[in-house]
């Protein structure tokens, strides 16, 4: 658990992250971060734990006229994570998720490319991973990270974020080899609450941390 409801900024969720995977014992060879708002954390966190920090990117796909609320999200080489009772709940059509995973998918591969300046994608082949973000809501990103991932044959992925949902978590646990969450709380209605600073994390604030 965090040390209060809130924490300071994104720099102290990091701070205790990366304590709690000191205390867990985590293996780690390489740090990832998921931009923006996970790149502040992931310097903290790959600092602390020793490992580089490299970025894995994914985008929400968002309901039919709710641009707020996740049915799925598609990572930068294409791997997709469908919410599929939400895309039944929102009316959403098959061409409607198709098109919008296209679009957006182009959208995850041109922002990684901004951010490495190339198309490099880390050989995690055998590797001991770390995925870090903010937090979760619907952890739709995050899964999305997932299965991009779990596409490489690597030793173990832990996601570490500092606050969750604890079905989000569970959620996670399912295709992590292990799950790092400081704080589940039971009313949840986004994950800047559980800041005190949460301010939007630009671009070039971003790339600075790799």
């Amino acid at each position: 658990m965090a040390k209060s409801n809130q924490f300071e900024d994104r720099v102290d969720a990091g701070e205790q992250l990366a304590a709690a995977l000191h205390t867990y014992e985590i293996d780690a060879d390489i740090t990832l971060a998921i931009p923006r708002g996970g790149l502040p954390l992931g310097r903290v966190v790959a600092d602390t734990v020793s490992t580089p920090l490299d970025i894995i990117v994914a985008k929400k796909i968002a309901a039919p006229r709710n641009t707020e609320y996740a049915i799925g999200a598609v990572a930068s080489d294409g791997s997709v994570w469908r919410n599929d009772t939400a895309i039944q709940q929102t009316g959403a059509s098959e061409t409607y998720f198709e098109q919008e995973q296209a679009a957006i998918a182009k959208q995850a591969n041109q922002k990684a490319i901004r951010y490495r300046e190339n198309d490099d994608f880390p050989d995690l082949t055998n590797s001991h991973v770390i995925i870090v973000d903010d937090g979760a809501a619907t952890g739709a990103t995050i899964q999305a990270c997932l299965d991009q991932v779990g596409k490489i044959n690597t030793t173990s992925v832990t996601v570490a974020v500092p606050v969750a949902p604890s079905d989000t978590v569970k959620m996670l646990e399912q295709s992590a080899d292990s799950v790092i969450c400081l704080n589940t709380p039971q009313q949840f209605r986004g994950v800047g609450q559980f800041y005190q600073t949460f301010e939007q994390v630009s671009d070039a604030e971003a790339m600075s941390y790799l």
